[in-house]
């Protein structure tokens, strides 16, 4: 894919030797709204899952998209997926919570949650969510809240620990026996057995491996891990799945050299294996679940972040910028890379090698290393790619910085959904003791 075609594919192009987006001035924006900003373009997260959806339904009809809320979790984020059709996998209370707010019904969301509390169970029970069980131990503490509120049982789910994970970063690799997520094979029997004796009589099955993978290959182990425990589960208990849900993880192309994740081979490794099981096994027509977080929303998002310093301390030049590790940590966390470009190239040939770096007191707080960009001056603003993905939601306040705006466009229309954050706001759930006052 050649560059112009690889920032087409994600809403941008340079008209006039000014940067475009979702068909809006990038510098029109940045001076309507101030910096740094959050800007979603709506129809491409539209597009990434009628596209995602189609791959589904021509292989097999009886599919669900559970958007993974903790990638973005913006209000207006979900109502548009819930208006596609979209069911939800969220993993606490807050997010739930954000759901039934957006207008989603319980329904249509999963509670994949770890380390478990009672409360968390009590919101679950009491809002008729589903719980997908991490850990053998958490059965007996959610079939006490069941019986406490005398509530009918939902569906039961556990998580599976296929063993096999992948993952852009180690923090982001969810499989492995020393990974904190889900239960290993040995424990899937007791499991399953403990659900049906507690009185559960809908099942489903669940596997996650990690987040951020590119190459579809990393995905053929655990399924084929996954579909054998899959296997014995039905042989020795004799137990008909709701559901067998496959998870998230769908990487996107961060760098210009990156392919988009083939879907044809995902398909081969994950789908059909899956088809051939719901034949061999007689299943019926369970549902057949993934839950994509990043690969439906990462893309739709640019940040907006102006220079307000150009640095050459005599061995190297800083673009230093509004935005920091507390508008967008993933660089500093996971080393991740996101792709900055101008917003305004004109007259602009000359290049220089920059690290773009924020106003967080860090030496870590940098956001892209040795950059080479067209020669930047201080007032010039700059569009970090990528980032609708772990991007606002990770943002913090630190070093008592207000958190950024997000603004949506929409047919042309840009709409602001979140607004800046103020110095009151950094405050506002404090209190202090009267012998302070």
């Amino acid at each position: 894919m050649n560059y112009s075609d690889w920032l087409s594919r994600k809403g941008l192009e340079y008209r006039k030797e000014i940067l475009y987006f979702a068909d809006k001035n990038t510098l029109d924006i940045a001076n309507s709204y101030g910096t740094p900003l959050y800007v979603i373009n709506e129809q491409m997260i539209r597009e990434r899952y009628r596209s995602l959806k189609n791959v589904l339904n021509l292989e097999y009809r009886n599919n669900q998209i559970n958007y993974a809320v903790k990638a973005n979790s913006n209000l207006s984020v979900l109502k548009i997926l819930n208006s596609e059709g979209a069911s939800f996998d969220c993993t606490s209370m807050g997010e739930v919570y954000t759901c039934l707010k957006a207008g989603i019904s319980s329904e249509k969301i999963i509670f994949t949650g770890n380390m478990f509390t009672d409360t968390d169970f009590t919101f679950a029970v009491n809002n008729d969510i589903f719980v997908n069980l991490d850990s053998l131990s958490q059965l007996n503490r959610l079939v006490r809240v069941y019986e406490t509120f005398g509530k009918e049982k939902k569906g039961i789910s556990f998580r599976i620990n296929p063993e096999f994970g992948a993952g852009h970063h180690k923090h982001t690799i969810t499989a492995g026996r020393d990974i904190k997520f889900g239960i290993l094979e040995e424990q899937t029997i007791e499991a399953y057995r403990k659900a049906k004796e507690a009185g559960f009589e809908k099942f489903g099955i669940h596997q996650h491996i990690g987040s951020g993978v590119i190459n579809a290959l990393d995905f053929g182990k655990p399924a084929e891990k996954f579909i054998s425990i899959i296997e014995k589960i039905i042989e020795e208990l004799d137990i008909k799945f709701e559901f067998i849900d496959f998870g998230g993880g769908l990487g996107i192309p961060y760098r210009p050299e990156e392919e988009p994740l083939d879907l044809e081979s995902y398909k081969n490794l994950v789908i059909k294996p899956f088809l051939d099981l719901v034949k061999s096994k007689g299943l019926g027509e369970p549902i057949f679940k993934i839950e994509p977080g990043r690969y439906l929303s990462a893309e739709s998002t640019i940040l907006l972040t102006q220079i307000n310093t150009i640095k050459d301390n005599g061995f190297k030049l800083f673009a230093g910028v509004d935005a920091g590790f507390n508008t967008l940590i993933r660089p500093t966390l996971y080393n991740s890379y996101h792709h900055i470009i101008p917003c305004d190239i004109k007259g602009k040939e000359q290049e220089f090698e920059y690290d773009v770096v924020g106003p967080i007191c860090e030496s870590g707080d940098i956001l892209g290393k040795a950059r080479k960009l067209k020669k930047l001056k201080e007032g010039d603003h700059l569009a970090i790619l990528d980032t609708g993905a772990y991007g606002f939601v990770m943002s913090s306040p630190y070093n008592s910085r207000p958190r950024p705006a997000e603004v949506l466009i929409n047919n042309e229309t840009v709409y602001e959904i979140r607004r800046a954050e103020t110095f009151d706001d950094l405050l506002n759930t404090q209190k202090i003791p009267d012998h302070l006052k």
